[in-house]
């Protein structure tokens, strides 16, 4: 085995091993979030819905402020420095994210409480969103530092803090508290209540938790000012370039609740949080790929980095098929299934959601691949396009098609800014996803799924059970596509004897059989 190679499968391991759990917590996390929702939207108006969904669009963008950029320039400045064995750096740059994103987080905070009415009544015509705004702005600072930990820890490589704070904890004390609301009748603005008390009582425990397993200690802060201005001037393209990935997921329902009523806001809410579990594994292995790839880009392994990519992309893309196969073919169902058969009515927006989505995975990391290479203006460009291809497309065809409007304009967002970083990537470092073995299984597995598609169509109505059916045939289209088309690579093989090793579980079956195939 060359060094080239034994630096691939490292890497791949080393990203894979934190993937798992990341992508554990991220489905739980997706999971509760989902029953919360399926919980307010079930038990409450679709007016309610509407509104507890526009607060919360504000919410997430105020946090995005209030981060700076830090979410992404943290880890990749900690894992950077950590390769150059600066610990004086990597010390400096702690110490900064924190108190930047505090300050930054209660200023805001404050802004909303005095901005509440302003919004409610003259931007969104909904009086009833003031309450709920000036309750859910003290949930910011708790929210943002939240991420500031995770992202400490993931310059470490530390995927487990975040699983057991942001993604478990938070989520879990915010369905519980849900569960008491609806059982004791409660009134809507209690669920504010509800989320603003989960999100302080998961940073408390983090923070706890970060002060007995801190991985470097802080009483020295040697470095601190040089890194600050250092940081700050590394993290700010990237917040505008996280504004303007906001501006593409949140626009349609800001834009939404300005054009139409709360009762359009709920109905088109009800498709957007399904079609965001399709790049779940792509987020979940993207949060341990910067930090992993940062490293490699460091030392010089630039071709290492490119293999990696590739394989990871597919291995990403595989895992989302079947997910995305059902978004896609059976949307009615699927929304009947979570939030009643009023939702029914968003099947055409879900559907057109999931295909950005989808899109968005098939083309891999780009975006963090460009984080990696420190070009961040570029990120940030990337982001412009597709934002304002987003805001333009929303007011144009809105007025006219409503929810569908909505779903379009994301979905040719998605395709704009995904077909922006690929092509840049490649043109500057030669990276890119696409080999005849990611290809040719796709291909294949696709023309099958759409016969047996139209053969299902005309012969029986989807019912819910058959649901979990149809997901378990696509998973075996596919995987049985990989097989026949001898897809596999060898950084396939290695890899699956890693998860062997790691996981504890015989895969002597799947060996055997991959054994008369590649």
């Amino acid at each position: 085995m060359t060094e080239a190679t034994q630096i691939i499968d490292r890497s791949l391991q080393k990203v894979v091993g934190g993937t798992g759990i990341a992508f554990l917590g991220t489905i739980i996390a997706l999971l509760l979030a989902l029953a919360n929702r399926t919980l307010v939207a079930r038990f409450f108006t679709q007016d309610e819905y509407g509104i507890y969904s526009l607060a919360i669009v504000i919410f997430n963008i105020l946090v995005a402020v209030a981060i700076l950029g830090l979410q992404g320039g943290t880890p990749r400045q900690i894992a950077f420095h950590r390769g150059n064995k600066d610990e004086a750096k990597v010390r400096g740059i702690i110490r900064s994210s924190i108190v930047l994103a505090a300050i930054a987080s209660v200023i805001l905070s404050l802004a909303l409480f005095f901005a509440s009415d302003a919004i409610s009544t003259h931007i969104f015509h909904i009086p009833e969103l003031t309450p709920a705004l000036r309750i859910i702005c003290i949930g910011i600072p708790f929210a943002v530092l939240l991420v500031i930990f995770t992202s400490i820890f993931r310059g470490f490589g530390r995927v487990a803090p975040r699983v057991y704070f942001n993604d478990i904890l938070r989520n879990a004390l915010f369905l519980l508290a849900l569960g008491v609301i609806v059982l004791l009748s409660s009134s809507f603005i209690g669920i504010m209540y509800a989320f603003i008390a989960a999100a302080g009582l998961a940073c408390l425990g983090f923070a706890l938790y970060m002060i007995k397993k801190m991985p470097l200690s802080l009483r020295n802060s040697e470095g601190s000012r040089p890194v600050m201005r250092e940081l700050l001037l590394f993290s700010l393209p990237l917040l505008g370039s996280s504004m303007l990935i906001l501006i593409i997921h949140w626009t349609d329902t800001l834009m939404l609740g300005y054009f139409e009523d709360s009762e359009v806001v709920g109905l088109y809410n009800g498709a957007l949080p399904l079609a965001q579990v399709i790049p779940v594994t792509l987020t979940s292995m993207g949060f341990i790929y910067v930090p992993v790839a940062s490293r490699l880009y460091s030392r010089g392994h630039t071709e290492e980095l490119k293999r990696s990519y590739q394989v990871l992309t597919k291995w990403i893309f595989s895992l989302s098929l079947p997910v995305a196969m059902l978004l896609l073919l059976f949307p009615d169902t699927i929304l009947s299934l979570f939030f009643g058969s009023d939702y029914a009515e968003a099947a055409l927006a879900l559907r057109l959601l999931s295909l950005g989505l989808l899109v968005h995975t098939f083309l891999g990391a780009n975006g963090m691949s460009l984080l990696v290479f420190g070009r961040t203006k570029l990120v940030m460009w990337a982001g412009l396009i597709g934002a304002s291809l987003n805001v333009v497309l929303n007011a144009t065809l809105i007025p006219s098609l409503g929810i569908t409007g909505a779903a379009i304009a994301s979905m040719v967002s998605y395709f704009a800014i995904n077909a922006f970083r690929s092509i840049t990537l490649y043109r500057i470092s030669g990276i890119h996803p696409f080999t005849w073995n990611y290809l040719k299984p796709l291909i294949a597995s696709g023309i099958v799924i759409s016969i047996i598609y139209v053969i299902a169509s005309n012969l029986l109505t989807v019912e819910y059970w058959m649901l979990p059916l149809f997901f378990i045939l696509f998973l075996v289209i596919y995987g049985m596509c990989l097989l026949l088309t001898k897809s596999f690579d060898d950084e396939d093989i290695r890899l699956l004897l890693a998860i062997e090793r790691r996981t504890g579980v015989d895969a002597t079956p799947i060996k055997n059989i991959l054994r008369k195939f590649v």
